[in-house]
């Protein structure tokens, strides 16, 4: 029989925990401007047409 996963829950409070460490180990946070994704796409746009 095999077990079912346990479900985790992020709080909010456990979020901020989890920064807080993150930042006081020497992680930094970049902020990405409204619009962007973060993301590089290296392949461009891809396009689909939905018109049969």
């Amino acid at each position: 029989m095999s077990k079912k996963p346990e479900k985790v829950t992020l709080t909010s409070a456990a979020i901020e925990e989890q920064t807080a460490a993150f930042l006081k180990a020497g992680g930094s946070v970049e902020y990405v401007g409204k619009g962007k994704s973060g993301q590089v796409s290296p392949t461009g746009s891809k396009q689909i047409s939905l018109k049969k």
